[in-house]
Formats: C-alpha cells, structure tokens, sequence
C-alpha cells in the first residue's frame, strides 16, 4: 500500500539512509537534502565525483525560499505552467547539505508533482536528493528492471511502488534561471 511505503521510506530518510524510488521522471536515488553524510552517501552509490551536483526535490514552490536566498517571480510561473518535469538551477543556495550545492553556490531544484515524492516530501518537511539511480557514466534507468543490481544492493530501502510500471518517463528538463529573471535551457 501506497502509505506503508511512505512511512517505511520516510524512516530511512529520516535516519540519514538511501532510498531507491519511483519519481514523476525516473527511478532515482535520495536522501535527506540536509544531510551531508546521506549525500555523501548517494555519491559513493553512485560511484559519482562530488563535484557533480545533485538535484533536490521539493514539494510546493511556497518551501523554495528555505533553501534559496533570491527566487525570480518568474520563476514561479515556470513551476507553474511547465508541460512537464522542471529542475531549475538558482543561485545562492542556503540551508542544503554543502555537497548537494555546486561549487558556483547554485543548486537544482524540481517542485515534485508525484504520487509517492509529492506526500512523502510533504511528511519529511525537508528537501529530498534525487539522482538517477545508474552508475556514473552508465545509462539512467527507464524502468525499475534496468537499475544495476549493484544499486540496489547498496541502497538501504527499495521502494515497492510503481515497479511494474512501463510508462517511459524522462528526465527533468533543466534550466538556470539567474537572479536577474534571465534563464538558460542545460537540458531539454
């Protein structure tokens, strides 16, 4: 049941584990954006160079001025008008774990609209990590029966939710947005 695998994923993030989970783009590894233990985590799973930043997930735009110190109004209509999963890119990131911010001060962040990401954020109060869950260097996963089984060996909780599903997803179209309003496509 969808509320068991919430609570259940909800108490290894809570304790500083890795979760694999389904996303509303694909199956990615968290943690507890705060926790740099957690995170560094992620990136030792991920065989995964600490200079490569990660993307956070949040629940609601309302949460984005906890965690970055000046948002763009239009920034809010991006959240709100995108077709489709956004990661933007701002500067000066504050209050994240220091190995989920970039070296430049920037971090990604996604508004998750997803039936397992979206409560499960909600319930934790705090920003989750989410990476695709691959190897560095290896192809991110379409479907929960391509992550590497070393993955999920690694990880502390596998969520048993939507593993069946064969709906291709994709991931997040990626965009820096600057202080100023001006914005970026990374990743289309």
């Amino acid at each position: 049941m969808l509320r068991d695998e919430i609570n259940k994923a909800l108490e290894v993030i809570k304790s500083g584990g890795v979760i694999l989970y389904p996303t509303d783009t694909i199956w990615g590894l968290g943690c507890d954006a705060t926790n740099p233990e957690a995170v560094d985590k992620v990136l030792r799973i991920k065989n995964r160079p600490a200079e490569k930043s990660l993307i956070v997930l949040l629940d609601v735009d309302s949460k984005l001025q906890s965690y970055v110190a000046e948002i763009p109004e239009v920034a809010y209509d991006l959240i709100e008008y995108a077709e489709n999963p956004l990661t933007i890119i701002f500067s000066g990131a504050k209050n994240l774990a220091p190995n989920v911010v970039n070296a430049d001060g920037s971090v990604g962040i996604r508004i998750a609209k997803h039936d397992f990401c979206t409560p499960l954020i909600q319930r934790f109060r705090k920003p989750i990590v989410s990476t695709s869950a691959n190897l560095s260097g290896k192809p991110s996963p379409k479907f929960f029966d391509d992550v590497d089984p070393v993955i999920i060996d690694a990880v502390d909780y596998v969520v048993d939710f939507e593993q069946e599903n064969r709906t291709e997803k994709k991931p997040s179209t990626i965009m820096k947005l600057s202080a100023g309003g001006q914005f970026q496509f990374i990743r289309k």
